[in-house]
């Protein structure tokens, strides 16, 4: 599981949006995201290069630290 910090949210639909942005990668898994933590956890079963995740992330309006 790879886990980063999303910058941002702040309700429960802040971690749909963020879910859904995250399922829709090709190659990433058992997405998890915790509103207390701020943060999602997932699985990047194709590799996925980092800055592609974290684009999906912005282009959704929250940041990634």
């Amino acid at each position: 599981m790879e886990t980063i910090t999303v910058v941002g949210m702040s309700c429960m639909h802040c971690v749909k949006s963020v879910t859904e942005a995250l399922s829709r990668l090709d190659g990433v898994q058992q997405v998890q995201v915790n509103l207390e933590t701020g943060t999602a956890s997932f699985e990047n079963t194709k590799g996925l290069p980092a800055e592609q995740i974290k684009m999906a992330i912005r282009m959704i309006g929250f940041d990634v630290a």
